[in-house]
């Protein structure tokens, strides 16, 4: 029988051999486990070699202040939490909403609430009151522990059974205890039983980017037990110093700023800015010796506006997340710093699946292979092997432990992770040797004279102009080829919006795009809608599209083709129009 403990230390044993690793490796038996108490704390916060060493490391930009605190102060700390919110009626199986930035209590009351059984609806605090009134109701949230700048969001949710903490309140106050009294309870925890591998641990509203919100429920195993592929994807090991730079609230923060660091008993390293500044950020890395960082595309391409090589790191490892990353950044990056951005891929619903590990040669464009413990097939609509199509996991005996259990219904009842298969809705191309490249969502894909067109493909070839910071391609109606392609674009800082700029950037598709795929339609706006995690939502331009809807705010200033008729004369070699 394998055992977390040992899972954990086969790939760290293997961290740069791939194949030893996705041949050798064995998901930890499902038995009661409670990682919280059976891992961190008797393990991390008991062991001569970690106890003492940083668990949670935070900097607040722009200010001296710091916190460090070592996995034996969070044991006893999260202990004294643990207890505090059994004295207000917890018990395990109750919701409990987690309304917090990166601050200490937001450790502490995760681990809490582990040790609890108690499951956590985690939630970022950019929510509107109606949006939080969705997160009770439809998360039946027994408790919320919030920031004293949340609390008057719900003075209007009613909730009298609500048990009301906000974290910053010196004492109660209109009905919300303080949750710094915790400081009063004992710092020994004793659980009312053993934790099963399936109870609940985390419910997750998806980000909502096509539809409202699903209800992603994580099992105590799915997570804690899951993420050890993602702390195999990062090449994290004991003693690093990991940055992640994700919002709390979405699952990318529990990947690599809970579970991934702390099952490979490193450092979870936190900077706290009050606007994103990536010149400070990057002399803060260098300056605290950050060894591993894992950013989204959008991060990664504003610090490529800065002369890395002038920022002395320590770094051993980089990824990225969310969204592919383009070239033209990975070649920055590596001539910068000599390190190769690995990309990785996984969902709100399953840990790190895929993804270039360290030691794997890296194909730039693609995010990697199946990661150690995931039988991934690609399939087509009818379930048959493919070369291009959807991410589809083995289910049964193959079933990975770091997949969610189902999508929770209204009813309570789970849905979409049972069967044979798991469909994750993401459409891939796969190479010879295994290697998937991201194509798009299934419903990001789109079709323009019956040709397949991938977003994601033409978003590339934009950002490789100079005058290109972000972009988002989606089908434009067109009466003749169902919908063309349209760029909405948004440009770096000191590109004119003119049409010189607009000429420039559609010669630039021409030369290196197939005319099938050529952008017909660019809009230069000054700004992009975006989820909160950060994902640019191509829905809502669809939908623009779609309603030919000029009145709204993101709208910018549109150029087509057809307005500059020597563009013709620009094709790729060897071309022939459609």
């Amino acid at each position: 029988m394998t055992t977390f403990q040992e899972a954990r230390a086969f790939l760290l044993k293997h961290r740069t051999d791939y194949a030893a690793a996705v041949e050798g490796f064995r998901w930890p038996e499902p038995i009661p486990f409670n990682w919280a108490l059976d891992w961190f704390d008797a393990e991390l916060a008991q062991s001569p070699e970690s106890r003492d060493s940083t668990a949670l490391w935070i900097v607040d930009a722009g200010s001296d202040r710091q916190t460090k605190l070592s996995f034996a102060a969070l044991s006893r700390r999260s202990n004294q939490v643990a207890n505090f919110l059994r004295a207000q009626g917890l018990k395990r199986g109750d919701h409990l909403l987690l309304l917090l930035g990166n601050v200490v209590p937001l450790w502490e009351t995760m681990l809490a609430a582990i040790k609890l059984g108690v499951v956590v609806i985690p939630a970022t605090t950019l929510l509107t009151a109606d949006e939080l009134r969705d997160r009770l109701d439809r998360g039946r949230a027994r408790v919320v522990v919030a920031t004293q700048d949340q609390v008057a969001k719900f003075d209007k949710l009613g909730g009298a059974d609500l048990v009301r903490i906000a974290v910053g309140a010196s004492a109660a106050q209109d009905g919300w205890l303080s949750f710094e009294k915790a400081a009063d309870f004992p710092q020994a925890f004793a659980p009312d039983g053993p934790t099963q591998a399936d109870d609940p641990m985390l419910l997750y509203f998806t980000s909502g980017t096509t539809a409202k919100p699903k209800l992603v429920r994580h099992s105590q195993r799915s997570y804690p037990v899951g993420h050890l592929s993602t702390m195999y994807w990062l090449g994290l090991q004991p003693g690093d110093i990991h940055l992640n730079i994700s919002s709390p609230g979405w699952a990318k923060h529990a990947w690599s700023c809970f579970f991934a660091p702390w099952n490979a008993g490193a450092t979870v390293f936190v900077v706290n800015q009050p606007r994103f500044d990536a010149k400070g950020l990057l002399a803060t890395i260098g300056r605290c010796a950050v060894t591993t960082l894992c950013a989204p595309p959008t991060v990664w391409r504003l610090f490529i506006q800065e002369r890395l090589a002038d920022f002395k790191v320590s770094l051993r490892e980089v990824c990225g997340a969310g969204e592919p990353l383009n070239p033209e950044v990975i070649d920055q990056v590596r001539a910068a710093w000599g390190l190769t951005i690995r990309d990785g891929y996984g969902q709100t619903e399953t840990a790190a699946i895929v993804g270039n590990s360290p030691g794997q040669a890296v194909k730039i464009g693609s995010m990697g292979r199946p990661l150690p413990g995931y039988r991934v097939e690609i399939t087509d609509a009818d379930g048959h092997a493919t070369k291009e199509g959807e991410v589809t996991l083995k289910l049964g005996a193959d079933r990975p432990a770091g997949l969610m259990q189902g999508y929770q219904g209204e009813d309570g009842k789970l849905a979409g992770a049972d069967g044979a298969i798991y469909r994750s809705g993401d459409v891939v191309f796969v190479d010879d040797e295994g290697y998937l490249t991201f194509v798009g969502r299934s419903d990001d894909v789109f079709k323009s004279s019956d040709y397949r067109i991938s977003p994601f493909e033409l978003e590339s070839v934009l950002l490789e102009h100079e005058a290109v910071a972000e972009a988002a391609v989606v089908p434009s109606p067109d009466p003749i080829r169902l919908a063309v392609p349209k760029a909405y674009v948004l440009l770096t800082a000191g590109a004119e919006s003119s049409p010189a700029t607009a000429l420039s950037i559609f010669q630039h598709l021409h030369t290196h795009l197939a005319p099938f795929k050529r952008i017909r339609r660019i809009e230069l706006v000054t700004e992009l809608p975006k989820t909160i995690s950060g994902k640019i939502r191509r829905v809502q331009l669809r939908r623009l599209e779609h309603d030919n809807n000029r009145e709204d705010a993101l709208r910018g200033v549109e150029f087509r083709e057809e307005d500059f008729p020597d563009l013709q004369k620009v094709r790729p070699a060897g071309s022939a129009d459609h």
